[in-house]
């Protein structure tokens, strides 16, 4: 069975972390893997505090008076050097919660107020993001948005636009493209909601 024998640290900045992993296998074979992370330190990994501590969350929230749009954000993504569709979305700082990361990242981000319905935990939980590169988890928030949209309190080196996407609009985006996995499976399931009930799924969690 692997294991992790040792883990260096080769970065030390601000957002994202390099990780240099010694594996060993059954066999005593030692090799390397690499794990970028939110982490500031080595103690700080996942790996090391075996606790699933949210990095991040994720806004799903619906908008309009008919509850019929859907809040997303086309945003340009140095790795794409393009732009993607995702949820509103943003890191959690020292001292809060995600739930407290989320209403005042829906606020930097779009200008929009969040209020949020209650959701079961096994559906906001932190769930992994890309567990094959990083140790990245986000819990997810759920809830209406109120509100003109605006850019105001976006940071200097975000490009942002601001997207309030009916059924037609999401078709599109899913058909066209490029959008972010996390967001797409919700997306997927807004079209498939009766207009006004996207969130009854969080009542029928089977507990």
């Amino acid at each position: 069975m692997r294991r992790v024998k040792g883990v260096e640290q080769k970065t030390h900045t601000k957002f994202l972390n390099f990780f240099e992993l010694d594996m060993e296998n059954e066999n005593g074979k030692h090799s390397p893997y690499y794990v970028a992370s939110r982490a500031k330190t080595v103690d700080d990994l996942k790996l090391k505090t075996r606790k699933n501590t949210p990095d991040g969350v994720i806004i799903y929230s619906l908008y309009g008076e008919a509850r019929d749009k859907v809040v997303l954000i086309r945003q340009y993504r140095c790795p794409l050097d393009g732009y993607i569709y995702e949820f509103p979305a943003g890191l959690v700082d020292g001292g809060e919660t995600f739930q407290q990361a989320g209403v005042r990242e829906l606020k930097e981000e779009t200008g929009l107020t969040f209020t949020p319905v209650d959701a079961p935990e096994m559906f906001c939980k932190p769930f992994f993001t890309t567990i094959g590169m990083t140790d990245e988890s986000c819990g997810t928030i759920y809830g209406y948005a109120s509100g003109t949209p605006s850019r105001d309190g976006q940071e200097e080196n975000e490009e942002i636009e601001i997207v309030l996407a009916d059924k037609a609009e999401v078709r599109r985006i899913l058909k066209e493209e490029n959008v972010a996995i996390m967001c797409a499976y919700m997306l997927m399931h807004f079209l498939e909601a009766e207009p006004g009930h996207a969130f009854d799924f969080l009542k029928n969690s089977g507990e």
